[in-house]
């Protein structure tokens, strides 16, 4: 008899464990930020559907894997690894944006158990109360999830009287839970109607309800949605966003597109494929220059990825939580490239801004200025730039005072400058200033090994851009591509592939060698470029030729990239504003 009620018990207790992880899977689902736990290990052990909706990759191929594997540009690893979290990070992701938190979860004792991400969608409202599975095992680590979490959480049971908040929600109410738990949902509200009673009468989702709560009447926005287990209401989940906040994030976000060529780097050492010997040990050797405050100069042909090595050197500095400002130097006129890159005093030209402006150096203050395409710039600013890099101090131009500035300059061209030093094109003393740290990206073609996994790479890029499933593509194609010399190196890599998938049907999931544009026709040895030129110099200029030559090139490009004016600047190596000029100049449409 005492057997049998011990065991009646133990049913008892794995019931209402069973019940409890159900609630909690559907309290962890009903939210719309998207969540990322993993394990100590670097496994991913909790991926929501809001997740899997934001960043489009499957639950199946994540779970259980290691988080570099799986999910793109990710820094869980460097949370679980650093032990310190990054929060209110802003970051593009396919067409919307994000905002995310990533925080390190610990143990009772403190010791770091693993690490999550918390994400939501800032232009859309996700659909809340989806159910999702196999969270047992991450019971312990729920808790911490939803307590970290910027977003205050209220959860209500099937009655209406509250039973769950976490930190941001006593944050942003001022309420704790001695005021809240136990009490009827309406117990926050100061003007308006308590969403959680509406859901649980018609047990459907309230979504970008406008009210105002806590005793400081603070106006938020709240999207609740019902908690069901079995098909059994058993009660509501409300998340609340502060407005104000709101209002700041998009201000701020605003300004950013509005700076030019700003943003926060966007790229890690983790996010370069190569593992070939060539590749592996410039990668080791921007690591090293990452840990130096020295200027590094980034040399390679066009299309290797200068400016991804740019954003992994600023990241993995000590100046990493501050700005990365880009700028390509062969993209505005001299004039305008000196008043942006060293701003302006009131009054120094005729449309000057009242008050003067700040250039980019001033912008890039304790974080790093990126010049590419440094080899085009004109004497006049070499000798401004020397400056800089001597004295560490700037003049605006129509100024008189110096400006102390404190900034770390990655440098990138594909001029030799060695060469442009001999015919007095380039400044031998900014030269030698310069070359502090150099690094030469290798060509694609010396480096074909790396062809398969960057091709694997760019596959899971483009699945996400274009909305497609392709998952991988045949022998055939990879031997086709190897065999091909790559003139634009990845770049020209990407664009392959980006069009392979294009002309691909929906239903296709591998990349044939039916699918590849022409590389025959690209392919061509050097000398077939001088089949472009005229043979008879009889009745027209050089510069004649030298124009008919260049308006064919920049048609060429046209047709290879489908018209795009982006991809035809980038193959031609010059800016889309120099594109569009000389399809001006020469009359094509």
């Amino acid at each position: 008899m005492a057997e049998s009620k011990k065991i009646l018990n133990l049913q008892e207790e794995l019931e209402r464990l069973r019940r409890e992880n159900l609630k909690k899977d559907v309290i962890i689902n009903s939210t719309h930020d998207g969540m990322i736990a993993i394990d100590s290990d670097y496994r991913v052990e909790l991926y929501n559907q809001a997740a899997e909706k934001i960043l489009q990759i499957p639950r199946q191929e994540v779970l259980n894997r290691h988080v570099r594997d799986v999910i793109p540009n990710t820094r869980l690893h460097i949370i679980l690894e650093s032990g310190r979290a990054e929060l209110q990070k802003t970051q593009e992701v396919g067409d919307i944006t994000i905002v995310t938190n990533r925080v390190p979860v610990r143990d009772q004792n403190g010791e770091i158990i693993g690490a999550a991400a918390v994400f939501r969608d800032k232009t859309e409202v996700v659909e809340l109360a989806e159910e999702i599975t196999d969270l047992k095992e991450v019971r312990s680590m729920l808790k911490a999830i939803i307590n970290s979490t910027q977003d205050a959480i209220s959860v209500v049971d099937s009655d209406g009287q509250g039973i769950l908040i976490n930190p941001a929600y006593t944050r942003l109410t001022g309420l704790t839970e001695e005021d809240v738990i136990g009490k009827p949902a309406d117990v926050d509200i100061a003007e308006g109607e308590s969403m959680h009673y509406q859901v649980l009468e018609t047990e459907e989702p309230v979504r970008g309800e406008r009210l105002k709560v806590g005793p400081q009447k603070k106006e938020v926005i709240v999207d609740v949605a019902p908690i069901k287990v079995d098909g059994e209401l058993k009660g509501s989940v409300g998340v609340i966003h502060d407005v104000s906040q709101i209002k700041r994030l998009t201000r701020e976000l605003d300004e950013a597109k509005r700076k030019l060529r700003e943003l926060q780097a966007r790229y890690s050492f983790e996010d370069i494929v190569g593992s070939s010997d060539t590749m592996r040990a410039v990668i080791n050797r921007a690591k090293k220059a990452s840990r130096t405050p020295a200027t590094v100069l980034l040399r390679g042909e066009s299309g290797t990825g200068k400016e991804l090595f740019a954003h992994a050197i600023h990241n993995r500095s000590d100046r990493g939580d501050y700005k990365f400002v880009r700028v390509n130097c062969n993209s505005l006129a001299d004039n305008l490239l000196e008043s942006e890159l060293f701003g302006y005093e009131e009054g120094a030209f005729t449309g000057a801004k009242e008050g003067g402006k700040k250039g980019l150096f001033e912008e890039a203050d304790g974080g790093t200025i990126f010049l590419d395409e440094i080899g085009k710039i004109s004497k006049n600013l070499q000798i401004k730039l020397l400056r800089v890099l001597q004295e560490k101090e700037i003049i605006r131009v129509g100024g008189t005072h110096p400006l102390n500035v404190d900034v770390r300059m990655i440098m990138a061209t594909n001029v030799n400058l060695e060469r442009a030093v001999q015919k007095g094109e380039f400044r031998e003393d900014l030269y030698y200033r310069l070359n502090v740290f150099p690094l030469t990206i290798p060509p694609l073609r010396e480096r074909k090994e790396d062809i398969p996994p960057l091709v694997h790479n760019i596959i899971r890029k483009f699945n996400q851009e274009y909305g497609r499933a392709v998952e991988d593509c045949t022998s055939e194609v990879i031997e086709k591509l190897t065999e091909y010399h790559w003139p634009g190196n990845v770049r020209e890599l990407e664009n392959v592939i980006g069009q392979a998938m294009i002309h691909m049907q929906m239903e296709e999931e591998i990349i044939r060698p039916e699918h590849l544009p022409g590389l025959e026709i690209r392919d061509q040895p050097p000398e077939a470029a001088t089949d472009r030129i005229p043979s008879s110099l009889e009745d027209r200029s050089l510069k004649e030729i030298m124009d008919e030559t260049e308006k064919n090139l920049i048609i060429e490009a046209l047709n290879s990239t489908e018209g795009s004016r982006k991809k035809a600047a980038e193959k031609l190596g010059i800016s889309v504003r120099s594109l569009y000029y000389k399809m001006d100049k020469y009359g094509i449409d």
